[in-house]
């Protein structure tokens, strides 16, 4: 492709740049040539970033942007912004914002009337779902729920009555926990989690909570996961049936 055919950057633009989830190919060509052509890289991990960049031959310069400074730090890139810079902002994978770091940034730069913009990519929340076989129509998106098990609880018991799919993000040192839970608030739903997605030991588990919590009971579980519950019951037998048949490799 002729680059010189496409538009250039705006200079003064944050631009928010989906990175890849797990595998290195799932990248757009915008993606890459926002990177080649910004002014810096604003990263939630700059250690992350650079083997991102430095696997595609890019060098920029990056400025960590993360939970603990993203408040400091939006104020410098508003700076920078305003100064004519072109910033890339970049999570550790998938899209900025999305259950990482972005969301203050993006809103600091909207409230100083400075342009963003999106250039979309992967996303773990749209590759589970897809891949899911629950309906995609309606849904409602948790992300990561509270540490605290009174939270977590609560948070769950207000989302019981949703009847579409409801997606979580969760860490695999947590999800025997949050199968526990599910089987109190969501016992007769139907549950699949996706794990290493994109990866090649990407997975997919289908049953009820407590199936799954007896198939996991004995598994070693790395990588962030996707969970997603049905918004309507099934039939346990059904849904056990499923869970013994897991969709992808195993470790």
């Amino acid at each position: 492709m002729d680059d010189s055919k496409l538009p250039p950057l705006a200079p003064g633009t944050l631009y928010l740049v989906a990175t890849p989830i797990g595998n290195l190919e799932d990248i757009t060509l915008r993606a890459l040539r926002t990177l080649k052509e910004c002014d810096i890289v604003a990263a939630e991990d700059t250690r992350r970033a650079r083997q991102l960049l430095t696997y595609y031959q890019i060098s920029k310069p990056t400025v960590s942007c993360h939970r603990f400074n993203e408040a400091k730090r939006s104020e410098e890139i508003i700076q920078r912004l305003r100064g004519g810079e072109i910033i890339a902002l970049v999570s550790d994978a998938g899209s900025p914002g999305i259950s990482d770091p972005g969301e203050r940034v993006v809103r600091a730069a909207v409230h100083a009337g400075l342009r963003v913009e999106s250039v979309p990519g992967p996303c773990a929340l749209v590759a589970a779902l897809t891949a899911s076989g629950l309906p995609t129509d309606e849904l409602h998106f948790k992300g990561f729920l509270p540490h605290k098990s009174g939270q977590r609880l609560k948070a769950l018991l207000r989302l019981r009555d949703y009847f579409g799919t409801l997606v979580l993000y969760e860490s695999p040192y947590r999800i025997e926990k949050l199968l526990g839970e599910l089987s109190e608030t969501h016992r007769h739903r139907l549950v699949v989690i996706g794990r290493e997605l994109t990866k090649r030991f990407e997975e997919y588990l289908r049953g009820t909570p407590r199936k799954l919590s007896e198939l996991l009971k004995n598994r070693r579980i790395r990588g962030e996961i996707v969970v997603l519950v049905s918004g309507e019951d099934v039939e346990e037998d059904a849904g056990d049936d499923e869970a013994e048949t897991p969709l992808g490799a195993a470790d």
